[in-house]
């Protein structure tokens, strides 16, 4: 980055454990930033061990030394929200930064939100309550059986992500996928600068085995008991499907670990190639921070 200038904003991205939070943190406390989520987990209250959210050990506030950040721990796991939801709250967190003086810094590794931040959105119908609660039923129950509902170009697996394409289909008999051909709009203008932390997995597979005890011991079995409690679905978030079957007593805890270490390797690795085909970074930067 340029080091005598300052851009309107920025999104700072990369795969887990490569350090984009503390990079993105030490800028906002150079050039007077504020910090606004771009992780569709780290969004959820009280998780914040498991999302390995910068609140992980501590009060959630709305500020850490001195840096204000937004749009981090304010859902409970009982919401739902999707991508034109957290775009809105995220233009009206960026607005708000501009109008008070200081930078919006988007930090965040999750695709669809900084593809949302990026390049803007497809118009997507209103969906009214019925099919919404239709669609997390049917997800609920038979989720093989909702995506087969869908097109085979729809590749995502994650339940929520499959909600919201049955939704849509129930609601209007075309499929997202046709839908996100339309054109786009919605996207941060000007486009923020644009930094990708993308260290090799050589560098990563350590870092990520090393915090995940760490994440156990912190606070991450308490979570994962207001996960079984609140009923709310473990394979949105990586280890909490594993903490929540070692609750169960369906695992040891050195299952839990390793599974948890062994699926974090594996989500970083297809981060890192998301990056690297979809996201045209103004900078690069190759090790972890």
């Amino acid at each position: 980055m340029e080091m005598d200038k300052q851009y309107t904003s920025y999104i700072i991205t990369g795969p887990t454990a490569s350090g984009k939070s503390e990079y993105a943190h030490n800028l906002a406390r150079k050039i007077g930033g504020v910090i606004i989520n771009c992780d569709s987990v780290q969004i959820y209250r009280g998780i914040e061990n498991i999302s390995a959210s910068p609140f992980a050990g501590r009060t959630v506030s709305d500020e850490i030394d001195g840096v204000p950040y937004r749009l981090f721990s304010i859902l409970p796991l009982s919401a739902q929200i999707s991508v034109a939801d957290y775009l809105n709250l995220a233009r009206r967190e960026y607005d708000a930064a501009i109008a008070s003086g200081r930078t919006p810094i988007f930090v965040g590794g999750t695709g669809y939100y900084v593809n949302a931040i990026t390049d803007g959105i497809s118009p997507m119908p209103e969906i009214t309550d019925e099919n919404r609660a239709r669609a997390r039923e049917m997800v609920a129950t038979d989720l093989e059986g909702a995506r087969k509902m869908l097109p085979t170009e729809f590749t995502a697996t994650d339940p929520q992500r499959v909600a919201r394409a049955v939704e849509v289909f129930l609601q209007t008999g075309r499929h997202i996928t046709e839908w996100q051909k339309l054109p786009r709009s919605g996207a941060i203008t000007p486009t923020p600068y644009k930094i990708l932390i993308n260290p090799d997995m050589s560098e990563l597979r350590p870092r990520i085995a090393a915090r995940i005890p760490k994440m156990v011991a912190g606070g991450a079995l308490d979570e994962a008991r207001a996960i079984i409690s609140a009923k709310w679905d473990a394979s949105r978030a990586i280890g909490a499907a594993q903490l929540c079957a070692y609750l169960r007593g369906e695992i040891s805890r050195d299952e839990c670990i390793n599974d948890w270490i062994t699926k974090t390797n594996q989500y970083a690795k297809r981060q890192r190639t998301w990056f690297r085909t979809q996201f045209a970074a103004d900078e690069i930067i190759n090790h972890a921070i």
